[in-house]
């Protein structure tokens, strides 16, 4: 008897990428003038893309 892999569950849901949003944007805004802030830019912009 062999057993079928179960599906796998999203660990965040359109609500939680919705609140990690607002967080990296208010976090993009306290970091805007360092080199890292491209990286929390586009971030920001997938996490919006996730959340539609």
């Amino acid at each position: 008897m062999t057993t079928e892999p179960q599906r796998s569950r999203a660990v965040f849901s359109t609500e939680d990428f919705r609140l990690i949003r607002e967080a990296v944007g208010t976090h993009l805004q306290q970091v805007k003038d360092s080199p890292e802030s491209v990286k929390y830019s586009n971030l920001y912009h997938r996490l919006g893309r996730v959340a539609g």
